[in-house]
């Protein structure tokens, strides 16, 4: 061995020693490795010990420094860190966000953590459970050993309710039914306590405003038979008289102006309004009352429950006006068992006037900025209707695939108003907590893209959001109304479209109006559940009922016109489902399928092309370039290469799976595939292959990648590498191109890799 390989070898032992985290230890420190827990008897089946074991696992403290083959990155890099001077700088950003303190061996209590494990153990029916603990060292690392031996776990024989006719325990014996402790189920402390709250949430419902989980008690009866107890649900003898007692509501008082320093019974002397069951205090008359008849749900002489408490506050908050949102009830001073609610609600400034300056990506691999000025009134009509008014201009350079410098200029206005209420000559009642909202759109948008043409979008809606709980919303446009119309069209592109008709599309006026619809449903906040999923459905018709009325017929030349614009007919339908499953930590693989399809007909012999599909991009089939895939198997690499990609369709399928790692901090990594692809509902003799046939699979085209995430909170900055291993445009048999893949061939990189540059997680 020479010289430089036996420097190599002890920089490389010096290297390890750092990261192992046992270098310059304190005097008289071990450094603590974690905790080997061994559930061991026969009392108990396998599979109960190895539940046990998880779980004990997941209590023991503290954790040890975390590890990556062996070594402790980590624990390196505060030691490399040093001690700061300041709270601030890259120093302390280092010890602090970055690296992890040293976990010794003198923090650790076995004792302790040795009772915690038997009692965990008790708590869930392994009552009489033996437990020891000691510890093995290894040089100048320490874990700990913990030995558990439970019992035969105790199972419910019996479930006992109140018997007694007083109004409460009649009222908690009518929750059995629904009850969490269910006979010959283990015994659980945990769930207990968990039934305790369910009854109190119960009671509340019914009125039993002042009651309490900790007036309940479950007492257990281990002596009836072996291993197994009966529960009896009891109340507290000390339970005030207040607790046990039905209220109903009595006075509805709404403070819609109030502030801190409010004297709230002179104000109320003052300029108190009587409106159905509720008094409104607003001396300046800044709301109407009828807003608060949508939002408050309790009624006079109502029962108090909880639902009604909630769904009133959440609406207060959902309508957007107040800043603040309190409640409280109070013991009414009247005959009978009643409760005054108070409403003191704090609005947020009417007008205001905002600048935001965004980084953006879109479908079309193009990458920029937009400056938005909006101004917005939160009561316009003193009915909490919001109004918005924006202005925006942007920049967008296709930073993906091929460069030639079409960059796009745009710059606009819109107005938003949203009244939150159902506007319709039909009565509209809602349970949710989300008040139902009525919105009207204006806008105007006008784009260049530099050396091709200049396009104007004027658009307009009315229609209705309404979300029937956290989960389920719905989106219904009466009518949504879009016309283009081109201008600037360059030679340049003219000549493209001389060379490829399809082209010309982009700049055919374009009159579309008609009703949309569409339902998303999701369960992705719910972060406990393993398995979780999104669904987006949508439907888009145009000009259908127009077109039957007028009989509109493209084939017998009965165009019809409006402002010398024929009008699209088509209807339009479009799926997206997603599936997320955690596999641990922050470990996840998350799918995707989208399906859609749109069929022109009447007025229209094909669907518009602002509302045809593409396939590629940077929250699409990532190994292709946006709108580069497609149709069928049509060939469109020549177009794609020299000028702009168009290659558009009736029919989509994508489906996506990508892999989702934390790599380091606010680092994350992941792997994906991708794959999809257009089809067209009729022959087009000028792109063969094009049309949708039950051949469709062997159409596929499929990319690969990986990349970064960098996950800053309030923004996500992604990087994505991929290339195709399948393109559908190659000859049958010669469509999977994987065994062609050459990364560390120039050429091959050239034509193939795709960088994405994005904002956001793609699904």
């Amino acid at each position: 061995m020479n010289k430089n390989s036996i420097l190599y070898l002890l920089f490389t032992l010096l290297l390890i020693a750092a990261c192992s985290g046992t270098k310059n230890l304190p005097d008289g420190e071990l450094l603590y490795t974690g905790a080997k827990i061994k559930v061991e008897g026969d009392a108990t089946p396998k599979k109960e010990r190895k539940a046990l074991k998880a779980e004990f696992e997941a209590i023991v403290r503290p954790k040890p420094n975390g590890s990556f083959l062996g070594q402790r990155p980590k624990l390196f890099i505060y030691k490399l860190a040093g001690t700061p001077k300041k709270q601030k700088g890259f120093r302390y950003w280092l010890k602090t966000k970055v690296g992890e303190a040293p976990v010794y061996y003198s923090k650790v209590d076995l004792e302790y953590n040795k009772l915690v494990l038997q009692n965990h153990a008790e708590n869930n029916g392994y009552f009489n459970t033996k437990s020891t603990a000691y510890s093995t060292r290894h040089g100048k690392t320490v874990n700990a050993v913990y030995n558990v031996i439970p019992n035969k776990q105790y199972r419910i024989r019996e479930v006992q309710f109140p018997q007694d006719s007083t109004v409460l325990s009649t009222a908690i014996s009518k929750t059995k039914r629904r009850t969490l402790l269910k006979k010959d189920q283990g015994y659980s402390l945990s769930t207990i306590k968990e039934e305790r709250l369910r009854i109190d949430a119960r009671l509340k419902e019914k009125g039993f405003y002042y009651f309490n989980s900790d007036y309940l008690k479950v007492q257990v009866d281990s002596t009836v038979a072996d291993h197994q107890v009966d529960l009896i649900v009891k109340v507290k003898d000390k339970t005030p008289e207040q607790s046990q007692t039905q209220y109903r509501i009595n006075d509805i008082i709404v403070y819609p102006n109030y502030s801190i320093n409010m004297d709230s019974t002179v104000t109320a002397s003052a300029s108190a309004l009587k409106h159905n069951d509720m008094t409104i205090i607003d001396d300046e008359n800044l709301f109407k009352p009828r807003i608060f008849d949508r939002t408050l749900y309790f009624k006079k002489d109502d029962f108090y429950n909880r639902t009604n408490h909630n769904l009133s506050l959440n609406r207060l908050v959902n309508l957007g006006t107040f800043k603040f949102v309190k409640n409280e009830f109070k013991v009414a001073d009247t005959i009978g068992n009643y409760l005054d609610a108070y409403y003191y609600l704090t609005p947020l400034p009417k007008k205001s006037i905002g600048l935001e300056v965004l980084a953006k990506t879109n479908s079309a691999n193009y990458t920029g900025t937009e400056l938005n000025v909006n101004w917005s009134n939160r009561n316009v009509f003193k009915g909490a209707e919001l109004l918005t008014i924006s202005a925006f201009g942007g920049l967008e350079v296709q930073v993906s695939g091929v460069n030639n410098g079409f960059n796009v200029y745009r710059f606009g206005t819109e107005a938003n108003l949203v009244w939150p209420r159902i506007i319709s000559p039909f009565h509209f009642l809602s349970s949710s907590g989300f008040v139902p909202k009525t919105k009207a759109t204006l806008g105007y948008e006008f784009q260049n893209r530099t050396k091709l043409y200049s396009l104007q979008t004027f658009k307009g809606s009315f229609g209705y959001l309404w979300k029937e709980n956290e989960r389920k919303e719905h989106q219904f446009n009466i009518t949504e109304i879009t016309y283009a119309s081109p201008q600037n069209v360059t030679p340049l592109y003219q000549e493209q479209i001389d060379a490829n008709a399809s082209l010309g599309k982009v700049i055919e006026k374009q009159l579309i109006f008609g009703p949309t619809y569409s339902y998303t449903y999701t369960n992705t906040i719910e972060k406990r559940r393993k398995h979780t999923f999104y669904y987006k459905g949508g439907v888009d018709l145009s000009g259908n009922i127009t077109g039957l009325a007028t009989g509109a017929n493209l084939k017998k030349k009965d165009t019809i016109k409006v402002f010398s614009v024929p009008f699209s007919q088509f209807v339009k339908v479009e799926s997206e489902f997603r599936h997320y499953l955690k596999l641990g930590g922050e470990k996840q693989l998350a799918s995707r399928i989208i399906a859609g399809a749109g069929f022109a007909y009447g007025n229209s012999n094909e669907m518009p092309f602002i509302k045809q599909f593409f396939n590629g991009g940077t929250n699409s089939i990532r190994a292709f370039r946006a709108r580069s895939i497609g149709p069928g198997s049509f060939d469109g690499t020549a177009t794609t290469n020299a000028f702009l990609a168009d290659q558009s369709g009736d029919l989509k399928l994508e489906l996506s799976t990508e892999y989702r790692a934390k790599i380091y901090d606010f680092v994350k990594g992941a792997l994906f595939v991708d794959a999809g692809n257009i089809w067209l509902l009729k022959d087009n003799p000028d792109k063969p292959g094009a049309k949708f046939s039950k051949d469709f699979l062997n159409e596929l085209a499929v990319g690969v990648g990986a990349g970064l995430r960098f996950d800053f909170s309030f923004l996500v900055l992604r990087t994505d590498l991929a290339f195709p291993i399948r393109k559908p445009y190659l000859p049958e048999g010669d469509r999977w191109v994987l065994d062609k893949v050459s990364l560390g061939n120039s050429s091959w990189r050239n034509d193939n890799l795709v960088f994405n540059l994005a904002i956001g997680y793609p699904f």
